[in-house]
């Protein structure tokens, strides 16, 4: 996390400038807290959903829970964004054909002519 503090002009004199500064910060760390708890109350309300409608918006019911494990003061909604995004970006490249498809981080089987289990 990047903590940004304002440069205030040099008129001031320099322990009213360091308190203002201190100030900046713990106002800017509230309001980041108050964005993460409201974020939190309103995914109390996407909990209470059916796994179907989870399921239209790219999300599970573990995703959810994932977020809710995250410490208080981080934002629940952005893990659940990047898992939307993972899905839907993943979705979409299999839906590609098979020569046009863009290459995936990660592993990816090589395509092989025997069958997939062998008897030793």
């Amino acid at each position: 996390m990047v903590v940004k503090i304002p440069i205030l002009p040099l008129a001031l004199s320099a322990g009213l400038r360091a308190s203002l500064a201190l100030l900046a910060l713990v106002t800017r760390w509230l309001k980041g807290v108050a964005r993460a708890r409201r974020h939190r109350r309103e995914m109390r309300s996407l909990a209470g959903l059916e796994c179907r409608m989870l399921a239209d918006m790219g999300i599970t019911r573990s995703d959810v829970a994932d977020a809710f494990s995250e410490p208080f003061w981080e934002d629940p909604t952005s893990l659940l964004r990047e898992r939307a995004l993972e899905r839907r970006v993943y979705r979409t490249t299999l839906s590609a054909p098979r020569e046009k498809r863009p290459a995936v981080a990660g592993f990816r089987r090589p395509p092989m002519d025997r069958p997939a289990r062998q008897a030793i």
